[in-house]
């Protein structure tokens, strides 16, 4: 009974929603892009009826404004009501509530839950902003197509060695995933190292802390210094910011909160192993390892994914007489190097790994329901800042509005709208960019807010949900939604205050 409950609860929410875009009920109609057309056609009739002999005016005129209200609501952003949103947070509070009320359940329900929201959304939004969906939804490919692609490769590389569980190791290893973050992506770097750190502290009694800041340090803060390291960067990147620009002056930021994480992080650690009565003996019936990498081709795959991102970025989205085929040749290159990643890896070397398809299942499954939901959410914000409506002048608010924003939608358009932001403010110091100048201390404080602060939340960033994932099919209990962000705003909400007075005063 208490699922059938659970479930008819999880329905209300979007099932109201469809009605009330059909019936028009949270966006005026005037403002829907049927609407639009509606009302153009009434008038244009009106006009008709009144002077037939200009009704060949009357008709250019309509089909003209036609026009123009289809291009306004189907490519730009328009006047939601902030009712919409409500989905978003829907989908949000049943994965953060719902496993702490029945966790069984959810863990066999959540594709219907995903689905309660998505698909109804998703129609909505189709009826209201047709070219902003359809674009999500090839986003929603590609993103998948990368995440997919990466978790397949990564588990093709196995890294074998004795290695003591100890504060040493465990620091050692997260200032190396640090590093390579910022160039095979921190989902590249998150795959390939996450299960050596399991193997390495799978006899540890207290060991969630480990996983808690790999997700910080590799999963989010670690890709700060490229633009190959995290999506919001690249996508500076093609807007005009210097390469060399993200690494000089991304570094110091990299360095003080990785520098102070890995203290922190080796304090804590410390304290476990001697809560713990000590570092664990090795298993007298494990054979010792020589540090070995078995199927090390697969970073050949890897490269060829990061390199397919870079074309795409650099050559084929500049193609636009290809429309979606660009996307495709994208996703199907990407698709490529998993399928050869897989013919290549003896399946032994996935066992070893521990290797399962659940963990892509799930995020592929929960942000098609979050990709369509956060739709309102990113058009209110563009059209906020298009309109004037949302003024930002000092780098600290660009840095908690970039950051604060990015822990839970996608972080990559939310750079991109206050990019266009910091365009407005002028002055000295400017880094140019297509379209205008940014003052250099605002786009610092652009950057280093959406890539920090996708560490906040399970959903900012798509590595935190793969790293949970495969940590508890490892039986390694991780926190709630709820619990994780209990761990990211006690550590990382003092470092982020810290790093708004060392770094954005201004």
């Amino acid at each position: 009974m208490s699922n059938r409950i659970l479930l008819k609860t999880a329905a209300i929410i979007p099932i109201i929603f469809l009605f009330s875009i059909l019936f028009n009920a949270t966006v005026p109609t005037e403002r829907t892009t049927i609407g639009k057309l509606l009302t153009i056609t009434a008038s244009a009739s009106e006009h008709a009826a009144e002077a037939a002999p200009a009704g060949e005016h009357a008709s250019e005129a309509a089909a003209h404004e036609g026009e123009e209200a289809h291009e306004e609501g189907s490519h730009g952003p328009i006047n939601m009501s902030i009712l919409w949103i409500i989905p978003f947070a829907g989908i949000l509070l049943s994965i953060a509530i719902i496993p702490l009320i029945n966790g069984h359940w959810w863990h066999h329900n959540f594709p219907k839950v995903s689905m309660l929201f998505g698909i109804p959304m998703t129609v909505a939004m189709f009826l209201v902003l047709q070219t902003k969906t359809i674009h999500t939804f090839v986003e929603y490919c590609s993103f998948i197509a990368l995440v997919g692609s990466l978790f397949v490769i990564s588990g093709g590389i196995l890294i074998r060695g004795s290695f003591k569980s100890s504060p040493m190791t465990n620091t050692v290893f997260l200032i190396i995933g640090s590093i390579i973050a910022s160039f095979i992506g921190t989902a590249g770097a998150s795959m390939v190292l996450i299960r050596p750190m399991l193997r390495i502290n799978k006899n540890r009694k207290t060991k969630l802390h480990i996983f808690i800041f790999f997700i910080f340090a590799v999963s989010n803060i670690g890709g700060s210094l490229t633009p190959l390291g995290d999506p919001p960067l690249f996508l500076g990147f093609l807007q005009g910011v210097p390469f060399e620009w993200t690494l000089i002056h991304m570094l110091p930021g990299w360095a003080f909160a990785i520098g102070i994480l890995m203290v922190l992080f080796y304090a804590i650690d410390s304290m476990m192993v001697k809560k713990d009565g000590g570092i664990p003996a090795d298993d007298p019936n494990e054979p010792k390892q020589k540090f070995s990498i078995l199927g090390s081709y697969n970073f050949l795959f890897l490269l060829g994914v990061m390199g397919t991102v870079v074309f795409y970025g650099t050559v084929l989205r500049n193609m636009e007489q290809l429309g979606f085929i660009k996307d495709a040749i994208q996703i199907g290159l990407m698709a490529l190097m998993a399928a050869l990643s897989l013919i290549a890896t003896p399946k032994p070397i996935r066992e070893e790994n521990g290797f399962s398809w659940f963990p892509v299942k799930e995020v592929a499954i929960l942000f098609a329901a979050i990709f369509a939901c956060m739709i309102p959410a990113l058009n209110i914000l563009e059209y906020k800042g298009q309109t004037g409506a949302l003024t930002l002048t000092h780098a600290w608010q660009y840095f908690w509005m970039a950051g604060g924003l990015s822990s839970f939608l996608d972080n990559a358009p939310t750079y991109l709208t206050f990019l266009s932001l910091g365009k407005t403010i002028g002055g000295a110091g400017c880094v140019a960019v297509y379209g205008g100048c940014v003052p250099q201390h605002i786009l610092l404080a652009i950057a280093m807010g959406a890539v920090f602060f996708g560490a906040m939340s399970y959903i900012g960033n798509a590595p935190n949900f793969m790293v949970k994932s495969i940590c508890e099919e490892n039986k390694v209990p991780m926190p709630s939604f709820l619990g994780y962000m209990v761990w990211s705003i006690g550590i990382l909400g003092p470092l982020f205050l810290l790093a708004t007075f060392v770094f954005h005063r201004g």
